[in-house]
This record gives structure tokens, sequence and C-alpha cells, in this order.
């Protein structure tokens, strides 16, 4: 029974907007809504009015009651989501945090523009096309840009210190305005065919090269003219492919389906005419918990922190309708409409979205009933007492000491945990030591844990029910031996097991390092343990090459001459284009060195000291 009273805080609470959050006995967020009218939607609450399963779930923990008034019910809504997001209370439906999309940048500032993949907020000089449902839709569509109008790709710190075209010239991918074989008028001729391109306005296009094919061919320009003869047919067949007709602005269809107690939602995007494809989602929610309120909780989280179009098609009504619209509208600045109304083509879509979201909601049922299992399987195998909730894995990348990069990747009974996911560059070890690389490893990541709890921080940070350790026996041991270091923390019992490679390094015959039974297990390709494992060791190494190659890129990016008293980023620049590139600079004598303007003869002898030094 809740002995919870919340009459004196209802009697004081005002009837202005704003948003409320109930707390339990530790003082813990378990549920943030917002409201019209506080006084009238607390109170509806703790009134005798009948209430879902879950609402009386949630009722019997509430002990506490905090309000925060806002001036509008638009402003009570933006301080919901925000919370929401920052909290995560269970009682909420949560929409789980990812990357933001990925947009095409196109920097019309320059003289020679270049076209790149861009994610992040859009705050840079240029013109941003999408948002596009995931980076391979971008990189697809970059890839066409190239074929058709041979845009250059290459970074401006490459652009600028050419001194001869790349490959990309040479596969007829770039147009090479690097080197002066474009002029700044035509290539931003193809730049301005590329945007309509991304706009939708590929007819506009046709005509434009169809124009110039027959002036080439008049003056007989025949090799020119077969040029836009290729360009014309290879923009037809893009445009065959992805065009769909009667979508004259951007919008974005969502449906829904639920199974087996898993809602996703799947949007479906269109930009310019142009279908961009699909992504799923699969909102966390309470159980009981009603599927309009799912719905209206995601397309609010959703919309609130991407950029939304001009119009919204679902496959059923939204109760807050025109409250969301009014919100979108002011945070896109242009008006968005709200449809689960339609007929023609949009119902067409619709029907399309809806049958990708059945396929998207059985597609993750079976991987999670498969990943369940897998669970089930470590604990029997590995002889634990209870199945694993959270289970981590730390690995180890360098190239022959050179960046150490360690890695720890984050499971649970969902998946990939990526939030959880973390990087350690390590500097305090001899180069090439994993064992001491892992001990810094394990030590800090456990460290920041017991810091995180002390601290109180939310969402609490979890210590693993079991730690995997890419290595046999040796690296194993040294990780115990950091642990041990940790007595004073009072760390919870967890079980650390080693994955080595098994004899000739072939998958399935792996052996786990099992310290708490004195043994080794060989499980084969077949177990499903095995293969949980597999996939968790497989996650933390390429989590730990992708940190080490960017540490070690950037490292190296960092040119050598930046090293050389006296030259500053002026002389770098010509006399990497003079001579065409660092390998280039290292085999110039003195003389051929001093023969670069602005290198004299002193600073040319410094460069030359410093480069065969190294």
């Amino acid at each position: 029974m809740n002995d919870f009273d919340p009459s004196a805080q209802l009697g004081e609470m005002t009837s202005r907007p704003g948003v409320y959050r109930m707390l339990d006995a530790d003082a813990e967020i378990i549920y943030i809504g917002k409201a019209k009218n506080l006084k009238k939607r607390v109170s509806s609450y703790f009134s005798g009015s009948p209430k879902t399963k879950k609402t009386m779930r949630m009722l019997s923990l509430v002990k506490g009651l905090e309000v925060t008034v806002t001036n509008t019910e638009t402003e009570a809504l933006l301080l919901e989501s925000n919370l929401i997001k920052k909290h995560q209370p269970r009682y909420n439906v949560l929409l789980r945090d990812d990357k933001s999309f990925p947009y095409i940048h196109v920097s019309t500032d320059q003289e020679f523009p270049r076209v790149k993949f861009y994610r992040g907020a859009r705050s840079k000089k240029g013109d941003f096309f999408g948002p596009f449902p995931s980076g391979m839709a971008v990189r697809e569509t970059l890839d066409q840009l190239q074929k058709l109008f041979r845009l250059r790709k290459c970074k401006d710190s490459e652009f600028s210190n050419r001194s001869r075209p790349c490959l990309q010239y040479q596969i007829k991918r770039c147009s090479a305005p690097c080197v002066g074989k474009i002029s700044a008028e035509d290539y931003q001729e193809d730049i301005g065919h590329a945007i309509q391109f991304l706009k939708g306005k590929s007819l506009s296009i046709v005509e434009s090269l169809q124009s110039k094919m027959e002036l080439a061919a008049s003056a007989m320009q025949y090799e020119e003219a077969a040029f836009y003869r290729d360009q014309i047919a290879n923009l037809k067949k893009i445009q065959a492919q992805q065009l769909m007709s009667g979508f004259d602005k951007d919008l974005d269809c969502i449906a829904s389906h639920t199974l087996n107690g898993v809602t996703g939602v799947t949007i479906m995007f269109i930009r310019q005419g142009r279908n961009l494809g699909s992504r799923s989602y699969f909102p966390r929610y309470a159980k009981d918990t009603e599927f309009t309120e799912i719905l209206d909780a995601f397309l609010t989280q959703y919309y609130l922190h991407h950029y939304p179009p001009h119009e919204i098609l679902l496959d059923q009504a939204l109760s807050e309708k025109e409250l969301l619209e009014n919100v979108l509208s002011v945070q896109a600045k242009h008006k968005v409409r709200i449809k689960s109304d339609m007929r023609g083509k949009r119902k067409q879509l619709m029907q399309m979205t809806r049958m990708n979201a059945e396929h998207a909601v059985m597609q993750h049922v079976n991987k999670q009933q498969q990943l369940d299992t897998r669970f089930d399987n470590v604990k029997e195998v590995l002889d634990l007492d209870e199945v694993p909730q959270l289970i981590c894995c730390f690995d180890i990348s360098h190239t022959m000491g050179e960046a150490t990069t360690a890695s720890c990747v984050v499971f649970d009974s969902k998946g990939a945990k990526k939030s959880a996911y973390r990087r350690f560059n390590i500097r305090a070890v001899t180069e090439g030591d994993d064992y001491l690389a892992l001990q810094e490893a394990v030590t800090r990541y456990l460290q920041r844990i017991y810091q995180d709890q002390q601290a109180d921080k939310k969402p609490a940070a979890r210590y693993p029910d079991l730690m995997l350790i890419d290595g046999g026996v040796g690296q194993v041991n040294s990780v115990l031996k950091a642990i041990d270091n940790l007595g004073d923390l009072e760390l919870p019992p967890f079980l650390v097991a080693g994955v080595s490679k098994g004899e000739g390094r072939i998958a399935g015959a792996e052996k786990i390092v099992m310290p708490h039974l004195q043994k080794e297990l060989v499980l084969g390709e077949d177990s499903l343990a095995l293969q949980l494992i597999q996939q968790v060791r497989d996650e933390a190494h390429r989590f730990a090459l992708a940190g080490h190659r960017k540490r070690r890129g950037k490292s190296r990016t960092r040119s050598i001459l930046e090293e050389v008293e006296g030259l500053g980023a002026k002389r770098r620049s010509m006399l990497l284009k003079h001579f065409g590139g660092l390998q280039e600079v290292s085999g110039a004598s003195i003389d051929e060195l001093a023969k670069v303007d602005g290198i004299s003869k002193v600073i040319a002898e410094r460069i030359y000291k410093h480069l065969h030094e190294k």
C-alpha cells in the first residue's frame, strides 16, 4: 500500500502549464510528464478514475512530486523532451540514443566546392542535403555524383598542395581542379548540376546536357559529345530508379507494428522526390503502456532532436497533433503538416512503409530471442550462478607499440550498448606491452564506475557481471592483478575470462580461459555461448582498431616538417607543392631544397638534417 499523500502539494499546485516529475523512495525520477494545467493533470493520477495497469504499478512506487512551471504548453513539451532524454525514467517511453543523421555538404563558399559526407550540427558554411537514413545511402549518392559530375572529394589540405592529378582523375571520377584541368566557371556549372540533382531537378539537367551535346556534335567535337551522351544516359538511369512522382515536398512516412510485446516504428524518407530508404526504431517502454502513448512519445522525442520535413505521414491519428505541428513548424522555420488520412500515392507509400515496419519488427524479435538463448547458454557453460546481465570485453590495438589504444565494449540483454563503450589512450606503459596496457585500461574503467556511483550519476553506472579479455592466461592474470590492486574500492564479485585464439587461429577453435575453474574450455563452433563471446570479442577488436587507426592517423597527419624550426605553414605548403609530397621532399638534396621560393640555404640544411635524422 502506498502511504504517499499528495493532497498538501495538490492544494498549492498552480493551474498553469508545466512539467511534473514523479519520484520513488530513493528520490529517483520514475516518470516525467507535461500538462496544460498542472493541477488538473497531476490530480487525475490520485483521483478515483479508472487507470491502466502500468499507471497503477507506477503510482504504487511514487513517494514524491516535483513540478516546473512554464509560460506555455509548447515550452512544457520542449522541457519534457529534454528531461526525459537526460534522466531516462523507467515509466516513460524512451527512444534509444543513436548517431545523428548524415548529410551531404557542398562547400558553396569556395571557388572549387567540395562535396562530402557530413554528420553533426549544420553550422558550417555551404549547402546541406538530407538527412539520409544511413551512411551507406550518403556514400551511394556521393558515388553517383562523382560518376555524373566528376567533383572533388579531397580535403582542402590535399587540394591546395597537389602538383599533379590523383587517381580519381585517371578513373574519370574527378575533373582535377587542383591542378587546373578545369576552369572555375566550368566547375561551378558542374556543382550547379549536382545541387539540382540533389534537389530532384534532374529533368532540367538533362535539358542542359542535351544542348551541350548537340553543340559539341555540330562543332564535330565527337568525344565531348559522347561524354555528354553517356552523362545523360547515366542520369536517366538513376532518375528511373529513384524518382517518385507526386512528391514535390520533403516528407517522412511513419508506420508502426507490434509483435510479441515489441513495438517498432519505421520511417521512410522522401527528399526532393527521391526515396532515400528507411530506418527502424524500437522504443523502450514499461509493460502495459498504451500504443497511443508510445507513438506520441516517439514523435515528440524524435522530431525535437531531428530536423522535420514539410510533411509527416502517420498510419494512425495523433492525440496532440496541433501542438506538435506548431512546435515543429517553429523549429524547422517552415510549415510542418502531420497527416494520418491519406489517399493515392501517399496511401501506397504508407503500405510500403508498413510492410517495412512488419519486417523490421519480425527480424528484431527473432534476433532478441536468439540473443536471450545465447546469454542463457553463457551461464551454463561458464558455470555462473545467474545469467549475466552485462558483459564487457577489453582489447588492445597498436602498431609495433605506436598509438596504443584499449577498447571496452559492453553488451546487455538487448545487444550492444554503445553508450557504455569506452576507449583508452594508453600512454604510461612500455611500447608494445599489452599486459600493462590492459592493466591500465581495466583500472581506469573500474575506477570511473566507482566514481560515478559515488557521485550518484544518472543513469547509474554498473559493474559488469562478466569481463572478457581478448587474450590468454597471461593477459587474464595481468587483469586479475590490476583488480586485486583496487581492493580499496570494494568491487562486487564478477567473472574475468579470456578468449584466446585456437590452433591455426581458426574461428570456432577459440579457448575460453577460466581462472575460477582453473581450466580452459574449447566450446566448438556450434556453441551458442561461443557465438555470443565471439560477437563481443570481435566488436571489441573492431572498436580498438578503429580508435588506434584514428589516433595513429592523427599523429601521422601532423607533418614531420612542422617540427623544423623556422619552417612555417606557408613555406611548408610551397615546399610540398614544389616536390609533390613529403616522400619527394625527403629524397631531395640540400641544393634542391634551397631552390624553392622562400627556402634559404640555412633552412634547407635544417630540413635535410631533420628528415634524415628521423
